[in-house]
């Protein structure tokens, strides 16, 4: 049995919400496995998913390049040891530089990075050098790079704070729709810049971590309800419980008794037959959109868009391929923010930087 400390707790309770004796008996049972309480506490209703954000530690920038014939995005982040040197004017230069370089050198690895050449020298000693001229440990924590294949376009979004970065890939029909697409593709960058989705489409969920999200999802409800009937305010009836989390469980058997449940209904209502065809389409989308609530938040197709949030981004996208006149298919993203998935061990986010080195 792992020695459940009082910094774990605390750190559970952190990032769940929940009460402090609820997140010591979690990690009892889960042997002082963190993300396994976090899932225990959130079938029990007890808790929220982890906010990961909340346990991290670290400084520096994200930097964004687009070449200039918007075939080519690389996103990088570069630590520093505090938020100070991240507004410096060389440390930014230097992030740039880095990202530039990572991009015209087809670089896919830190360990390639520190290998290769820049401005003369290998791009290890270089960094020392830039090290010691600002004064802090910095460190090449990571970076990706997006290539269009024919007839596909990428861009990229850096947000102003210098701290999120994202870039988007997307196939089209033609040069053409290509083209076009550049400035919507940015806007779609912002949109995952704001609301941090961490999949494409619910065709990447896998069916396990669906069902177990499932759970998780009925209990953080029947919590609300419970406060809701305790409350007894007319403005906030109970929520519906739904029967599935993601369009992943939405198999066409269970499709196919969704639109005979609504016809029924409508004959039950006195509905006239010939105007069935009108409306079945819009209770079907109902059906899906509360069955489908974990989509809405992981996946980017699924999330309600930032600048129209009636519709959902793969209906946004639906319009502008009408309005443009072709096909836009997002193929891949990348979302870095600076210190994600950097656990907050210590408050000493120098000594951890020096570890990196």
């Amino acid at each position: 049995m792992a020695e459940i400390t009082a910094a774990m707790v605390k750190e559970l309770r952190e990032s769940t919400g929940a009460g402090m004796m609820d997140c010591k008996n979690a990690l009892s049972e889960t042997d002082g496995d963190f993300d396994k309480a976090v899932q225990l506490l959130r079938e029990k209703g007890l808790g929220k998913a982890a906010k990961k954000a909340d346990r991290l530690a670290a400084e520096g920038l994200v930097s964004v390049k687009v070449n200039d014939d918007f075939t080519s995005a690389t996103v990088s982040e570069i630590n520093s040891e505090t938020d100070f040197v991240a507004k410096n004017d060389q440390f930014i230069a230097l992030t740039k530089d880095t990202t530039a370089h990572i991009q015209c050198n087809n670089l896919q690895s830190v360990e390639e990075l520190h290998s290769s050449v820049i401005n003369g020298v290998k791009f290890e000693e270089y960094l020392k050098s830039q090290i010691a001229t600002i004064g802090e440990n910095l460190v090449v924590r990571r970076f990706a790079t997006l290539k269009s294949s024919a007839n596909g376009v990428v861009n990229g979004y850096i947000h102003t704070n210098g701290r999120v970065g994202v870039i988007i890939a997307a196939a089209c029909d033609n040069a053409e729709m290509a083209s076009k697409s550049r400035d919507f593709l940015k806007q779609l960058c912002m949109h995952i810049a704001a609301m941090k989705p961490s999949y494409l489409s619910y065709e990447e969920l896998d069916l396990s971590f669906v069902e177990n999200e499932y759970k998780a999802l009925v209990a953080e409800l029947e919590k609300e309800n419970e406060e809701r009937r305790r409350l007894k305010d007319p403005n906030k009836p109970e929520l519906k419980i739904p029967k599935f989390a993601s369009r992943k469980q939405l198999n066409d058997q269970i499709l196919k008794q969704a639109e005979e449940d609504i016809k029924a209904e409508l004959k039950a209502q006195g509905k006239p037959e010939k105007i069935w065809d009108n409306i079945i389409p819009g209770k079907m989308n109902s059906f899906i959109a509360d069955n489908s609530q974990l989509d809405s938040k992981l996946t980017l197709m699924g999330q309600f868009y930032v600048m129209d949030d009636k519709k959902t981004v793969e209906q946004i996208i639906t319009e502008k391929e009408k309005e443009l006149g072709g096909k836009i298919k997002i193929v891949e993203f990348v979302r870095f923010e600076v210190g994600e998935g950097l656990e907050k061990k210590t408050e000493d986010f120098a000594a951890e930087v020096a570890a990196q080195l």
